[in-house]
């Protein structure tokens, strides 16, 4: 077994892998052509696109509210919220609803829900905070899978009210 480690000098980075640490997993979405991932332990549920009801004078990003099983849920756009263009309503779209502390439940509209990948500490950038661009801030850090990269979303910042 040991051997199959140091093929082509990958010994250290398979045993730190062993031994440095946890993983997490992530559902990874899409928004357009960008790859999203969020941590699997906030997410509660998902959905396919339902007819949502509009609440008025509430910000744009707010699509409104649905109706799952009984428990009323605001469902937002993280298109709008991060400054992208307006939802693309297709087959593949989904109302992931996600359980937070603060908030409690809240259903967002993505564009498709890809897969599920586990990603450990090393396999994850950390993206500075200090950042001027406003979308950055929704972002905690780069994931690394299979050669491509996963922007990892930071669900506080994507669900907080925005002080405007």
């Amino acid at each position: 077994m040991d051997q199959l480690n140091t093929v082509n000098g990958l010994t250290k980075v398979g045993e730190e892998n062993k031994h440095s640490g946890e993983t997490v997993q992530y559902i990874v979405i899409r928004l357009g052509d960008e790859q999203y991932g969020i941590d699997i332990r906030y997410i509660d549920n998902i959905v396919r696109m339902q007819n949502i009801t509009r609440v008025p004078k509430v910000p744009a990003y707010l699509k409104g509210v649905i109706n799952l099983r009984g428990e009323v849920i605001p469902v937002m756009s993280i298109r709008l919220k991060m400054g992208l263009e307006t939802d693309n309503i297709t087959r593949t779209t989904r109302i992931i609803i996600l359980k937070l502390e603060q908030e409690g439940n809240v259903g967002i509209v993505v564009d498709e829900v890809k897969e599920v990948v586990t990603l450990s500490a090393d396999e994850i950038d950390k993206v500075p905070r200090d950042t001027k661009d406003g979308k950055t801030n929704f972002v905690s850090g780069i994931g690394k899978y299979n050669g491509e990269l996963i922007s990892l979303l930071d669900l506080n910042s994507v669900t907080l009210e925005e002080n405007v």
